[in-house]
């Protein structure tokens, strides 16, 4: 027998719906999708992978997007459930070929998917595909009157941000008192040795955690797998992916929501 894979932004929430997918048959998991997790994905495919968009919806369409740029995935029926129209609208432009349904739908749209997955599936070149054309400062979530604390910025970094938002105040540090961080890691040791101070503070505000690309020519033993599970560890979880410029990528995260009862 098959499993379905649940996409998530809320654990208790997840546990609701994965009941309900249950209920009409299917074997559904859910879960943060981890390095490991993620090999599994490719490993054994489910037979549909569904993704809630009622909340932070950038994590599962960036999952979503990952998943169809490994042959062992690409043919996996796509669900989208929920979300605002303009946020569903953004997604079909990239993957026309998913389906987009209500949790009230769920048990019939995904009968149809699995049934009839996609025979020539649409591939986007790349995760970043998502964000071509945002300016930066909308890509990463600056919005007006909001206090910015930049930890550890390259030199530049100011007019990298291009025009703000009216009010958005810039500040070198300070990161307790922001509503947005941007967290500049250079290696490991910078990571592992700052997140114990840095990740409290995504309970109640933005984080981004900034790291070179590859490409940049930046000496780095980072990666976005890297960044990912040194922030796992500490109970974050990543919900947006960006493209900085061309020397930096960055990865935005929250706390955990872990379930109650």
């Amino acid at each position: 027998m098959g499993y379905v894979r649940l996409i998530h932004w809320n654990a208790d929430q997840a546990e609701l719906w994965a009941e309900k997918l249950r209920s009409a048959g299917h074997d559904a998991v859910f879960g943060p999708l981890d390095r490991s997790a993620r090999q599994a994905l490719r490993e054994e495919p489910p037979d549909a992978v569904i993704v809630d968009l009622s909340r932070l919806p950038s994590q599962g369409r960036d999952i979503a997007l990952s998943i169809r740029k490994y042959k062992a995935t690409r043919q996996v029926p796509l669900v989208f459930v929920g979300g605002d129209s303009g946020k569903v609208g953004r997604i079909k432009k990239l993957l026309p070929d998913g389906v987009y349904t209500t949790w009230e739908n769920i048990e019939s749209a995904l009968k149809m998917a699995i049934a009839e997955p996609p025979s020539e599936p649409v591939v986007p070149e790349s995760v970043m595909e998502a964000y071509a054309g945002t300016p930066l400062p909308k890509k990463l979530g600056i919005k007006a009157g909001s206090v910015v604390s930049l930890v550890n910025p390259p030199e530049g970094f100011r007019s990298t941000l291009g025009d703000l938002p009216d009010g958005v105040e810039l500040r070198s540090g300070g990161a307790s008192e922001a509503e947005l961080i941007l967290w500049f890691a250079r290696s490991q040791s910078d990571l592992k040795e700052g997140i114990s101070t840095i990740a409290p503070l995504a309970s109640q505000t933005g984080l981004w955690i900034i790291w070179p690309k590859k490409s940049s020519g930046v000496k780095s033993d980072l990666s976005q797998t890297v960044v990912r599970e040194v922030a796992m560890a500490v109970g974050l979880v990543d919900f947006k992916v960006a493209s900085i410029d061309e020397a930096w990528s960055g990865l935005r995260f929250t706390r955990r929501k872990m379930p109650t009862g």
